[in-house]
């Protein structure tokens, strides 16, 4: 037996010695979990002898860097960080690597069924998640204490608007929301479709009409302007994730609706001023049956066409593996780990005692992009239409939408050029 594990020990690294060790070039976005990853790379490099670039961007330059990058078979990057959104769009195209042949310690079974449904064609996995997330309510105990109120586990957008105006006091830089309004199909459009949902609200109809003129849309419109308006902080029409994170761990903000990856820094004492005072809810509904919770994983997936595809597969394996997990958590504890990947993450029971663990699922599990809306529609995804014209449709709408926000335009003036813009571009392409 000792024999034997001697000769795989030696065979193992004759490999390593002999193959060609390789520089990665990887496009990734600038939140939290992936700049611990660039930070844990060494131990990457280490096993493999392959080292890694990191280009590393903003959430919307990267979406424009990596669409531009992979459709014009620019070969600037070996892996991308990608979403639910492209996958199955560009895997259709030709454009991704398949990733069917992961080593069976990998594990690919394990990953949760709504991520990896998400990120497949046809039964085959196109990007590993490196982390999944649903979006919930993170809020101040204490300022809710305060108000006098008590959170529901699933509250309703009019306690939540209640609770907002009551636990504003501005004059102290307290906020009493905190929510997305930086333009981007990925950042305010995401909360708002996401949002739109609960009000009954839709993107298309069932014959691809657009939907903006609806008294739906108005009405979620007009109640995110007025909430943020009383309740919100100032230029918010410039806040998308990132932002918002910041102003939350700072303490000016009386809740934050937004990724539940959140959860983690928010409740972290070395960057959260308020890291003992955070609860947590599912996002809110309005009786309608649906919740503005979304569905997303930020995933690596390898371009077609790279020369390194093999070396690429190896860095996926290690990033979104469970050993990475427990790398992390030997490093940063297990409320630091990558969330809302892998089904065996929530049966550890290391991570079962995090204080968000449980939410976090809950909200995952209750998304449902299959029948993301009140009324049927044509398409699938929660906080987007899976369609090819969507993201730049949706990022021409969240530019209508931020600049009625910011008090540019009303919001009935952001809707119609929103219905007159989705309708053109949807005609445009034969729908």
């Amino acid at each position: 037996m000792k024999i034997r594990t001697l000769l795989s020990a030696c065979a193992i690294g004759a490999l390593a010695t002999t193959a060609m060790a390789e520089t990665l070039t990887i496009a990734t976005v600038n939140n939290g979990d992936m700049i611990r990853m660039q930070k844990l790379t060494g131990d990457f490099t280490k096993k493999t002898g392959h080292e890694v670039e990191w280009v590393t961007l903003e959430e919307n330059v990267l979406r424009q860097r990596v669409t531009t990058d992979i459709s014009a078979k620019g070969g600037q990057f070996d892996i991308m960080t990608i979403g639910m959104y492209e996958t199955p769009i560009w895997a259709k195209n030709g454009w991704l690597v398949a990733l069917d042949d992961f080593s069976a310690d990998y594990d690919t079974d394990d990953i949760l069924p709504a991520m990896r449904g998400g990120l497949s064609l046809d039964g085959t996995l196109y990007a590993a998640p490196f982390y999944g997330e649903s979006s919930m309510i993170m809020y101040r105990t204490d300022l809710m204490e305060a108000a006098g109120l008590e959170m529901p586990e699933a509250p309703t957008w009019d306690f939540v608007a209640k609770a907002a105006r009551a636990m504003t006091d501005k004059d102290k830089e307290i906020y009493g929301i905190c929510l997305r309004g930086k333009a981007g199909w990925g950042e305010n459009m995401a909360f708002l479709t996401a949002t739109s949902n609960a009000f009954g609200a839709r993107w298309f109809d069932e014959n691809w009409k657009p939907q903006f003129d609806s008294e739906e849309w108005a009405t979620t419109l007009n109640f995110y302007i007025n909430l943020m308006t009383e309740a919100g902080p100032p230029g918010a029409s410039n806040n998308g994730f990132n932002e918002n994170l910041s102003l939350f761990q700072q303490g000016k903000c009386g809740m934050w609706i937004d990724a539940t990856v959140a959860a983690s820094f928010v409740t972290n004492p070395k960057d959260s001023t308020v890291a003992d005072k955070v609860g947590f809810a599912l996002a809110p509904d309005t009786g309608l049956g649906k919740r503005g919770n979304w569905l997303w994983a930020w995933a690596l997936g390898i371009p077609a066409g790279t020369q390194k595809e093999a070396a690429a597969k190896e860095f996926i394996q290690w990033a979104t593996s469970k050993e990475y997990i427990e790398l992390v958590a030997a490093n940063e504890g297990w409320a630091n780990v990558p969330p809302g990947a892998r089904t065996s993450l929530y049966e550890n029971e290391n991570y079962k005692s995090v204080p968000f663990a449980e939410m976090t699922l809950k909200s995952i599990l209750s998304a449902d992009p299959n029948n993301p809306t009140v009324k049927p529609v044509p398409y699938v995804g929660v906080q987007f239409a899976a369609i090819p014209e969507f993201a730049g449709i949706a990022t021409q709408v969240g530019q209508e939408f931020s600049a009625a926000l910011a008090g540019q335009q009303t919001a009935e003036e952001a809707l119609a050029k929103a219905q007159a813009l989705t309708a053109d571009e949807m005609e445009a392409a034969g729908y």
